[in-house]
Protein backbone atom coordinates (compact mmCIF):
# COMPACT_ATOMS: atom_id res chain seq x y z
CA UNK A 1 0.00 0.00 0.00
CA UNK A 2 1.50 3.40 -0.95
CA UNK A 3 2.45 5.73 1.90
CA UNK A 4 -0.05 8.37 2.93
CA UNK A 5 0.35 11.62 0.96
CA UNK A 6 2.01 10.00 -2.05
CA UNK A 7 0.80 10.70 -5.57
CA UNK A 8 -0.75 7.26 -5.85
CA UNK A 9 -2.88 7.80 -2.73
CA UNK A 10 -4.48 11.06 -3.91
CA UNK A 11 -8.04 10.88 -5.14
CA UNK A 12 -8.96 12.34 -8.50
CA UNK A 13 -11.01 15.52 -8.28
CA UNK A 14 -12.60 17.91 -10.73
CA UNK A 15 -12.67 20.75 -8.20
CA UNK A 16 -10.67 23.69 -9.60
CA UNK A 17 -7.98 25.31 -7.48
CA UNK A 18 -9.29 28.75 -6.60
CA UNK A 19 -7.57 31.84 -5.18
CA UNK A 20 -4.12 30.34 -5.75
CA UNK A 21 -1.18 32.51 -4.71
CA UNK A 22 1.88 31.99 -6.89
CA UNK A 23 5.53 32.93 -6.80
CA UNK A 24 6.96 35.08 -9.58
CA UNK A 25 9.17 32.67 -11.50
CA UNK A 26 10.73 35.18 -13.92
CA UNK A 27 11.17 38.91 -13.35
CA UNK A 28 10.34 41.49 -15.99
CA UNK A 29 13.51 42.61 -17.75
CA UNK A 30 15.24 39.24 -17.49
CA UNK A 31 15.87 36.76 -20.31
CA UNK A 32 15.87 32.99 -20.28
CA UNK A 33 18.43 31.27 -22.47
CA UNK A 34 17.90 28.50 -25.01
CA UNK A 35 19.51 27.59 -28.37
CA UNK A 36 18.61 30.43 -30.76
CA UNK A 37 22.15 31.21 -31.96
CA UNK A 38 21.78 34.69 -30.47
CA UNK A 39 23.95 36.25 -27.79
CA UNK A 40 22.55 37.20 -24.40
CA UNK A 41 23.38 40.83 -25.23
CA UNK A 42 21.27 40.68 -28.39
CA UNK A 43 18.34 39.13 -26.54
CA UNK A 44 18.42 41.65 -23.71
CA UNK A 45 18.65 44.54 -26.15
CA UNK A 46 15.83 43.34 -28.38
CA UNK A 47 13.51 42.48 -25.50
CA UNK A 48 14.03 45.89 -23.94
CA UNK A 49 13.39 47.82 -27.14
CA UNK A 50 10.49 45.59 -28.18
CA UNK A 51 8.80 46.04 -24.81
CA UNK A 52 8.96 49.82 -25.15
CA UNK A 53 7.48 49.62 -28.64
CA UNK A 54 4.93 47.11 -27.36
CA UNK A 55 3.80 49.45 -24.58
CA UNK A 56 3.49 52.40 -26.96
CA UNK A 57 1.64 50.26 -29.51
CA UNK A 58 -0.87 49.17 -26.86
CA UNK A 59 -1.51 52.84 -26.09
CA UNK A 60 -1.84 53.61 -29.81
CA UNK A 61 -4.38 50.80 -30.12
CA UNK A 62 -6.35 52.24 -27.19
CA UNK A 63 -6.27 55.71 -28.77
CA UNK A 64 -7.57 54.29 -32.04
CA UNK A 65 -10.49 52.64 -30.25
CA UNK A 66 -11.24 55.77 -28.23
CA UNK A 67 -11.25 58.02 -31.29
CA UNK A 68 -13.21 55.43 -33.25
CA UNK A 69 -15.96 55.72 -30.63
CA UNK A 70 -15.78 59.51 -30.19
CA UNK A 71 -15.58 60.52 -33.87
CA UNK A 72 -17.65 63.54 -34.96
CA UNK A 73 -18.69 65.51 -38.04
CA UNK A 74 -19.53 64.93 -41.71
CA UNK A 75 -16.77 62.34 -42.18
CA UNK A 76 -17.90 60.37 -39.11
CA UNK A 77 -18.77 57.20 -41.03
CA UNK A 78 -15.54 57.03 -43.06
CA UNK A 79 -13.27 57.80 -40.10
CA UNK A 80 -15.25 55.60 -37.72
CA UNK A 81 -14.56 52.63 -40.01
CA UNK A 82 -10.98 53.62 -40.85
CA UNK A 83 -9.90 54.00 -37.22
CA UNK A 84 -11.43 50.65 -36.34
CA UNK A 85 -9.56 49.01 -39.24
CA UNK A 86 -6.30 50.57 -38.05
CA UNK A 87 -7.02 49.44 -34.49
CA UNK A 88 -7.42 45.82 -35.63
CA UNK A 89 -4.10 46.00 -37.48
CA UNK A 90 -2.40 47.42 -34.39
CA UNK A 91 -3.89 44.64 -32.26
CA UNK A 92 -2.28 42.09 -34.57
CA UNK A 93 1.05 43.89 -34.19
CA UNK A 94 0.72 43.81 -30.40
CA UNK A 95 0.45 40.03 -30.47
CA UNK A 96 3.38 39.66 -32.87
CA UNK A 97 5.65 41.94 -30.84
CA UNK A 98 4.74 40.23 -27.56
CA UNK A 99 5.37 36.79 -29.01
CA UNK A 100 8.76 37.93 -30.31
CA UNK A 101 9.72 39.01 -26.78
CA UNK A 102 8.66 35.61 -25.47
CA UNK A 103 10.53 33.82 -28.26
CA UNK A 104 13.71 35.60 -27.18
CA UNK A 105 13.19 34.42 -23.60
CA UNK A 106 11.92 37.68 -22.18
CA UNK A 107 8.71 38.83 -20.49
CA UNK A 108 6.30 40.84 -22.63
CA UNK A 109 4.64 43.82 -20.97
CA UNK A 110 0.93 43.02 -20.78
CA UNK A 111 -0.72 44.57 -17.74
CA UNK A 112 -2.29 47.91 -18.79
CA UNK A 113 -1.10 49.45 -15.50
CA UNK A 114 2.46 48.44 -16.33
CA UNK A 115 2.02 49.73 -19.88
CA UNK A 116 0.93 53.12 -18.50
CA UNK A 117 4.09 53.31 -16.40
CA UNK A 118 6.52 52.85 -19.28
CA UNK A 119 4.83 54.34 -22.35
CA UNK A 120 6.18 57.62 -23.74
CA UNK A 121 3.00 58.43 -25.71
CA UNK A 122 1.36 61.50 -24.08
CA UNK A 123 -1.97 60.95 -22.37
CA UNK A 124 -4.96 62.60 -24.08
CA UNK A 125 -7.83 64.37 -22.30
CA UNK A 126 -10.46 62.05 -20.90
CA UNK A 127 -13.14 63.73 -23.01
CA UNK A 128 -13.58 64.22 -26.75
CA UNK A 129 -11.27 66.49 -28.74
CA UNK A 130 -11.90 68.14 -32.08
CA UNK A 131 -11.47 65.75 -34.99
CA UNK A 132 -8.19 67.27 -36.32
CA UNK A 133 -6.74 67.01 -32.82
CA UNK A 134 -7.75 63.34 -32.56
CA UNK A 135 -6.11 62.52 -35.88
CA UNK A 136 -3.05 64.59 -35.11
CA UNK A 137 -2.62 62.78 -31.80
CA UNK A 138 -2.67 59.44 -33.62
CA UNK A 139 -0.10 60.64 -36.16
CA UNK A 140 2.23 61.82 -33.39
CA UNK A 141 1.92 58.50 -31.54
CA UNK A 142 2.77 56.71 -34.78
CA UNK A 143 5.87 58.86 -35.23
CA UNK A 144 7.04 58.05 -31.70
CA UNK A 145 6.78 54.34 -32.48
CA UNK A 146 8.34 54.68 -35.93
CA UNK A 147 11.37 56.52 -34.56
CA UNK A 148 11.94 53.83 -31.95
CA UNK A 149 11.32 51.01 -34.42
CA UNK A 150 13.81 52.34 -36.99
CA UNK A 151 16.53 52.77 -34.38
CA UNK A 152 15.88 49.37 -32.79
CA UNK A 153 15.78 47.61 -36.16
CA UNK A 154 19.20 48.95 -37.13
CA UNK A 155 20.80 47.94 -33.83
CA UNK A 156 19.11 44.52 -33.84
CA UNK A 157 20.57 43.86 -37.28
CA UNK A 158 24.04 44.83 -36.01
CA UNK A 159 23.64 42.33 -33.16
CA UNK A 160 22.59 39.57 -35.56
CA UNK A 161 18.93 39.50 -34.48
CA UNK A 162 17.44 39.24 -37.94
CA UNK A 163 14.07 38.06 -36.63
CA UNK A 164 13.54 41.23 -34.60
CA UNK A 165 14.81 43.37 -37.46
CA UNK A 166 12.38 41.70 -39.87
CA UNK A 167 9.43 42.13 -37.49
CA UNK A 168 10.16 45.81 -36.96
CA UNK A 169 10.78 46.63 -40.62
CA UNK A 170 8.24 44.38 -42.35
CA UNK A 171 5.39 44.73 -39.86
CA UNK A 172 5.71 47.62 -37.41
CA UNK A 173 7.29 50.21 -39.70
CA UNK A 174 5.42 49.38 -42.90
CA UNK A 175 2.06 49.16 -41.16
CA UNK A 176 2.71 52.41 -39.32
CA UNK A 177 3.78 54.26 -42.45
CA UNK A 178 0.64 53.18 -44.33
CA UNK A 179 -1.63 54.17 -41.47
CA UNK A 180 0.02 57.59 -41.13
CA UNK A 181 -0.56 58.22 -44.83
CA UNK A 182 -4.27 57.48 -44.49
CA UNK A 183 -4.54 59.74 -41.45
CA UNK A 184 -2.67 62.78 -42.78
CA UNK A 185 -4.75 62.87 -45.94
CA UNK A 186 -7.75 63.54 -43.71
CA UNK A 187 -5.94 66.57 -42.29
CA UNK A 188 -5.67 68.31 -45.68
CA UNK A 189 -8.12 71.22 -45.88
CA UNK A 190 -9.36 70.63 -49.42
CA UNK A 191 -13.04 71.36 -50.16
CA UNK A 192 -15.03 68.86 -52.18
CA UNK A 193 -16.43 71.69 -54.30
CA UNK A 194 -14.52 74.92 -54.86
CA UNK A 195 -16.66 78.06 -54.57
CA UNK A 196 -15.89 80.74 -57.22
CA UNK A 197 -14.84 84.15 -55.92
CA UNK A 198 -17.42 86.93 -55.85
CA UNK A 199 -18.28 88.03 -59.39
CA UNK A 200 -16.35 85.16 -60.91
CA UNK A 201 -17.96 82.66 -63.26
CA UNK A 202 -16.68 79.14 -63.46
CA UNK A 203 -15.79 78.23 -67.05
CA UNK A 204 -16.01 74.52 -67.84
CA UNK A 205 -12.78 72.94 -69.02
CA UNK A 206 -12.53 72.18 -72.71
CA UNK A 207 -12.36 68.48 -73.44
CA UNK A 208 -10.86 66.86 -76.50
CA UNK A 209 -12.51 63.87 -78.08
CA UNK A 210 -10.51 60.76 -78.84
CA UNK A 211 -10.54 61.68 -82.52
CA UNK A 212 -8.91 65.03 -81.71
CA UNK A 213 -11.84 67.00 -83.13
Amino acid sequence: MPPKGSKASKKASSQPWLHVDGTEIQEFGTVRMWPLALSEEARHYSCGRLNQILADTQILYALYKKHHWLMRGPTFYQLHLLLDKHAKEQLELIDEIAERVQTLGGIAVGDPRHVAEITVVPRPPNGAEEVPAMLSRLVEAHETILLAARDAASRAAELGDDGTNDLLVSEVIRTGEMQVWFLVEHLVDTPLVETPSEGETRVPRKTTSRTGK
